[in-house]
């Protein structure tokens, strides 16, 4: 497996995830696995994961992907055995888009024992309202949906998603391999925008690359055409990953804009497409392994992402768009690595202590064709992936309907 490059990380919010890995406990590589029979004990019956997301409301379908990819990893390791003669035990806390909730929920499970592991709260600045608690508690915390901030300097708390800081820097390098000379960012005035526009801006102008502007949009905005007008010139413009990036694509759509649009991991998401219409073909987003919308057959891909999507699909389904018909699982696969990687690394101390979990998945190195996303896990600074596990894709569509397309330079 590749070093990977370690970043610092300033960056976003994405979304995204799945789960489970084909091998047995026994085979996953860099980890020595010992069953309860081989001696060690988690000294309870059950140890419980919390999970705290939005399942309610606009954000819904995140937090129940996150649901439903942990629920499948935990069954998958209860079925092997559990951890240390442990079951393992899900439990749910809605956010609902309330950080006072968020917290709240932080605060139970953090003075919790029996909880081993918290995933979450989505949404980074829950995150930041919460993580103070999970360090003072010693509360091992794994975030699959937090973008900005970094984690170089927290003990107990570890991301499971691209940071923006490495979906830019891959991005900026592919528009450098490809001839484009500028960009702009078109993004929401909050704090997220305009973390991803400074990233933009540095890296695009250590690249080379000339900068064109912050252009901040409003929530009561109809059109974005005017945030269009002003960076038409630009040879690429970076937009938001929430909804808004949609009218972003509509409006450079209806002006000609003759260069790319692109964006970060969570415009891999199919709102994107139901919202944008055909506007999204062609549009470009950074994006840790994530081959479900391609053509390829599933024989290509990684046998840990492939059992993982197959057995959420077999129990939860698949989301498809009731305009375009654009498909995705029902799953966020980087939750389900924040599960896998905790057990691993508890596996390895042979122990739940938290300050022999932390060492321990400090030290963890799983490869690519093992976990549920489909990504390796081998963790720098608190990351658990670095730049060769982001990827460009594309979104196309062609008379067979909407897929994506790995863009390679």
């Amino acid at each position: 497996m590749s070093v990977k490059t370690g970043y610092k990380v300033t960056a976003l919010l994405g979304a995204a995830l799945l789960l489970t890995a084909c091998a047995s406990k026994e085979e996953r590589a860099g980890v020595t696995q010992q069953s309860s029979g081989d001696g060690w004990s988690a000294g309870m019956p059950v140890v419980k994961v919390g999970l705290i997301g939005p399942m309610t409301g606009p954000f819904a379908v995140a937090g129940i992907s996150m649901e439903n990819s942990v629920k499948v990893e935990i069954d998958r390791l209860n079925a092997a055995g559990g951890l240390g003669g442990a079951k393992l035990e899900l439990v749910v806390r809605d956010s609902g888009l309330d950080p006072a909730k968020a917290v709240q929920a932080a605060n139970e499970f953090s003075g919790d024992a029996s909880v081993g592991l918290v995933v979450g709260p989505a949404l980074t600045a829950f995150y930041n309202a919460a993580k103070g608690g999970f360090e003072s508690s010693k509360k091992i915390n794994c975030q699959p949906m937090v973008a900005t901030g970094s984690f170089a300097d927290l003990k107990y708390g570890f991301r499971a998603q691209d940071p923006t800081s490495l979906d830019v820097a891959k991005m900026i390098d592919h528009l450098k391999n490809q001839g484009v000379t500028s960009i702009g960012v078109v993004y929401e005035g909050d704090d997220a925008g305009k973390n991803t526009a400074d990233e933009v801006k540095a890296k695009a102008e250590a690249a080379g690359l000339a900068w064109k502007g912050f252009e901040a949009t409003r929530p009561d905005d109809q059109s974005h055409r005017p945030y269009i007008d002003k960076l038409k010139d630009a040879g690429a413009i970076w937009i938001s990953n929430s909804s808004s990036g949609a009218k972003t694509m509509a409006a450079a759509n209806e002006a000609g804009y003759k260069g790319l649009i692109l964006g970060g991991s969570g415009v891999r998401n199919i709102s994107f497409v139901e919202a944008a219409g055909d506007a999204a073909d062609g549009t470009l987003f950074t994006a840790t392994y994530y081959p479900y919308p391609s053509r390829d057959g599933r024989d290509a891909w990684k046998p840990g992402y492939r059992q993982h999507i197959e057995e959420i699909e077999k129990r939860f389904g698949k989301n498809t768009g009731p305009k375009t018909g654009a498909e995705s699982p029902k799953a966020a696969e980087i939750a389900a690595d924040c599960v896998f990687a905790y057990t691993q690394a508890a596996e390895q101390a042979e122990s739940l202590d938290p300050d022999a979990v932390a060492a321990a998945l400090e030290k963890i190195d799983i490869p690519d064709t093992e976990t549920p996303s489909g990504n390796s896990i081998k963790i720098d600074e608190h990351e658990f992936f670095g730049l060769d596990d982001i990827h460009v894709y594309q979104w196309k569509k062609d008379d067979k309907g909407w897929h994506t397309v790995e863009v390679k330079d």
